[in-house]
């Protein structure tokens, strides 16, 4: 039991240090490493699987709705960069540079690619024809690089993974259905599958992305009353088609311009996963996502027939679950601690005594409750507590959003309540970017977005007091 202390010990308090309890929480969970270059991470095998998992059902959303896995360069001509002058000037504290080949300087630089809107135009450009060309409905699961001042690990590296959709269309309308609807893809996964509640809206023209028409986003709220942008669905309307000349001839037999959309999430949404489900002995993964969803722990496992037991409860169970047997020869408890700590949803844990009884005991990791089952009703209720964890899981994070969710109707309140309360901040906006401006000069909080659901929570706006247009949300974000 003294090694169990000494594991749980490691990890500091996150009401003592946020920040470096979920440095704690990272390194000793065995996500990632850090590398030689700084700002970027090297993703381990446990850290990696929860990303597959968010891969591979994020991928079967996007193949259900229509769209197409490409591949296109890591690097952008910096002509091609420069055609439209918003998107570039967007990026360009962030772009890195590539100007030797060998040993030999490039006639042209080449950008390792922030993002790949130049790219998919390029390519769009020389596909798209006629009105039969369309849609166009593709998607990138690939790494993009900006050069990031401060980085954390999942939160902001210099390098990341993620997917990014591009998608051309013949009409404003069809364009805006598009993002909107995957908007509501990305928000319907956060809520599912990581258990994860999140608020849509809008961005306002200060915080919309480089050289689109209008951003839309999902919102979540960390433990420590942060903020964190955990998706974003862009109306590009036909800016970048104007710039990169991508037409087509419609039935008329008009040239027209294409109405173009990207969205696209990260593996910040790991960093996501931490934040709000973890606890001051690690890691609480969604058993969606978990790598492992059982982990069975034989206990004196050196007696005959535990072993035995515990390898046939594992072929019954891989059936319903993804199974680990830690047959280790670490003591009982610094196995409970070890897998507590990597956030395993479902413990099974299997000796001579529960043998004897035909039983077994479950121990739940996000709230510890502790079962005792009949070996032959495992599968059923292992199923319906990984059913239960899932949705356990969401609602508590719904009700620590709802709780750290509050009201400001004057900016001193709204100043008040953002450094002794942190959080979402529910307050009123004219629309001006000068409001705005000021807001986040006095507090350092950020419009995270104009949500759809609108409440009038006064007539005037929380910092200049003229008649308020909007509702929204704010906070410091990470």
């Amino acid at each position: 039991m003294a090694q169990e202390k000494k594991l749980v010990e490691a990890i500091t308090s996150m009401n003592e240090d946020f920040a470096q309890w979920y440095t704690d929480v990272i390194k000793k969970a065995d996500l990632v490493d850090y590398s030689s270059i700084r700002g970027c991470m090297i993703i381990r095998p446990y850290g990696y699987a929860i990303w597959e998992h968010i891969q591979k059902n994020l991928d079967t959303r996007f193949k259900e709705t229509g769209h197409e896995n490409v591949y296109m360069p890591m690097f952008i001509p910096e002509s091609l960069l420069n055609k439209e002058k918003d998107h570039v000037e967007g990026f360009a504290p962030e772009v890195a540079w590539v100007t030797h080949g060998g040993s030999e300087k490039l006639t042209e630089k080449l950008c390792v690619r922030p993002t790949s809107e130049t790219l998919f135009c390029e390519h769009y450009a020389n596909i798209i024809h006629s009105y039969r060309d369309l849609p166009k409905l593709y998607n990138q699961w690939c790494s993009v690089v900006r050069w990031e001042k401060t980085t954390r690990p999942f939160l902001r590296t210099l390098e990341f993974l993620w997917q990014e959709g591009h998608t051309a269309h013949a009409t404003a309308e069809e364009a805006q259905e598009e993002t909107i609807k995957m908007l509501n893809v990305y928000a319907d996964f956060c809520e599912k599958i990581l258990a994860i509640p999140v608020v849509k809206g809008k961005k306002t023209e200060k915080e919309k992305f480089a050289g689109a028409h209008a951003t839309y986003t999902i919102e979540s709220l960390m433990h420590d009353g942060k903020a964190l942008q955990s998706g974003t669905s862009h109306n590009f309307g036909d800016g970048f088609a104007k710039a990169f000349e991508i037409q087509y001839t419609d039935k008329n037999n008009q040239l027209q311009h294409v109405h173009q959309t990207s969205w696209g999430v990260t593996t910040r949404l790991i960093g996501a996963i931490i934040m709000v489900h973890g606890d001051d002995s690690g890691l609480v993964l969604p058993p969606a996502v978990a790598p492992t969803q059982l982990v069975i722990i034989p206990v004196q496992q050196h007696k005959e027939g535990v072993l035995e037991k515990a390898n046939e409860l594992k072929d019954r169970l891989s059936k319903v679950a993804r199974v680990k047997i830690d047959d280790s020869d670490k003591m009982p408890g610094w196995k409970f601690s070890e897998h507590e700590m990597k956030g395993v949803p479902l413990r099974l844990e299997i000796g001579p005594k529960d043998i004897e009884k035909n039983q077994a005991v479950l121990v739940r990791r996000d709230n510890r409750e502790k079962v005792f089952v009949s070996l032959d009703e495992l599968e059923t209720k292992v199923t319906e507590l990984l059913a239960d964890v899932q949705n356990g899981l969401l609602e508590k994070a719904r009700q620590m959003r709802d709780k750290k969710t509050y009201i400001a109707k004057t900016l001193d309140e709204f100043e008040k309540t953002i450094n002794e309360t942190p959080g979402f901040i529910k307050a009123m906006w004219c629309g001006d970017r000068a409001c705005e401006d000021t807001v986040k000069e006095k507090t350092a909080a950020t419009a995270r977005c104009i949500p759809f659901e609108q409440e009038k929570i006064s007539d005037t706006c929380v910092c200049c007091g003229k008649e308020a247009k909007h509702m929204v949300y704010w906070g410091k974000a990470y």
